[in-house]
């Protein structure tokens, strides 16, 4: 009995990506189905990093094309192709950069740079080319978290070489600067300073680059917002209502400029105690789905105020690099799957596709 194309496809109609929830026709993530007698093999290509994934989705196919009568031999090569995704309009792409995920929130306190830093470490841990920026001038945490010392080096005199920490590529101004020495700095120099970080990295080949915001919704976020070429943002919050009042601020700011929200995360959803176990929502429940249901947004997944994310983030190994197979690096690999889901979901970026017109004069 020979086996058509058709067939395949409509096989494929009906296996579902786990983590999309869509399938792999409907998504166009088949790709070069070849049928020789009766084996089959094709190619599945995926938006987003998805190391832990692989294999998983690898039998998910396999085995539905060989319960396609006829079909003896399956094989799917599932991998991975991350491309650059549409930002503000009028904002150039930064160089060796293909997307950038901005991660903010209204108010500090909230566990944002903790997010950012896991997030990216998430990402990188599913096999993508990861950088990040602390784009916080006044009270730049990277340094400590990632466990870097020293000052990053240039090798022509105007750019700088980012620093490496845990396979991943980052940039402070507490690589810059004493770590003693206060930033007293008004709002124009902040952002020329934020500026050269990210413009004069010279970031190497970057899937995602995670910029670590400032707290609030200021003059130096807005123009951040309108100035860095942003794919998307991912807006941090805990239950309690008063952080919700300025989660949404911040929510809303990105609206106005133009840039996507992916998604949110509710940090510090309920506490886990360390003697017994018990986990209780001391900052309250259901803040942060409440805000993304009411501005049609995607709730990215929760942590827990735990006292070894503090322990080991202040140790310079946060948890997704130290405890990797817990349950909070599960949730924080989930969280950063979801991420780029959604930006892989986005339009992609086409300027690189468009010829330069230079007019001379002749």
């Amino acid at each position: 009995m020979s086996i058509s194309e058709s067939q395949i496809q409509s096989a494929l109609k009906e296996v579902v990506d786990p983590n999309t929830g869509k399938d792999f026709i409907a998504s166009r993530s088949a790709k070069n189905i070849r049928i020789a007698g009766n084996d089959v093999t094709l190619d599945v290509e995926l938006g987003y990093p998805a190391k832990s994934q692989i294999e998983s989705i690898r039998k998910l196919v396999e085995d539905k094309l060989r319960a396609i009568e006829g079909v003896d031999k399956a094989f799917a090569n599932v991998y991975s192709k991350i491309v650059s995704h549409a930002v503000q309009r009028g904002v150039k792409l930064i160089p060796g950069v293909k997307n950038i995920v901005a991660v903010a929130s209204g108010k500090g306190g909230v566990g944002k740079s903790t997010t950012a830093v896991n997030l990216a470490l998430a990402l990188a841990a599913e096999g993508a080319a990861v950088g990040i920026l602390d784009a916080d001038i006044y009270g730049p945490s990277l340094p400590m978290m990632l466990g870097i010392e020293g000052q990053p080096g240039s090798k022509d005199g105007k750019t700088i070489e980012p620093m490496e920490a845990h396979g991943m590529q980052a940039m402070s101004i507490g690589f810059l600067v004493d770590k003693d020495t206060p930033m007293v700095w008004r709002g124009p120099m902040v952002t020329q300073a934020l500026q050269q970080l990210l413009k004069d990295t010279q970031w190497r080949d970057l899937d995602y680059l995670v910029v670590d915001m400032p707290p609030g919704t200021g003059d130096i976020q807005l123009t951040l917002a309108q100035q860095v070429p942003v794919t998307g943002a991912v807006i941090v919050t805990t239950p309690q209502d008063i952080a919700l009042l300025d989660a949404m601020k911040g929510l809303k700011m990105f609206e106005k400029v133009g840039i996507p929200i992916l998604g949110i995360v509710e940090n510090m959803s309920t506490h886990i105690c360390s003697n017994c176990g018990h986990e209780e929502h001391i900052f309250g429940s259901g803040g942060a789905s409440r805000l993304a249901r009411d501005n049609a947004v995607e709730l990215l997944g929760a942590l827990p105020l735990d006292i070894h994310i503090r322990e080991q983030t202040d140790s310079g190994k946060p948890t997704v690099i130290a405890d990797p197979q817990g349950r909070v690096a599960e949730i924080y690999r989930g969280i950063a799957r979801q991420v780029a889901i959604r930006i892989a979901e986005r339009a992609k970026d086409m300027t690189s596709k468009f010829p330069s017109i230079v007019v001379q004069n002749t």
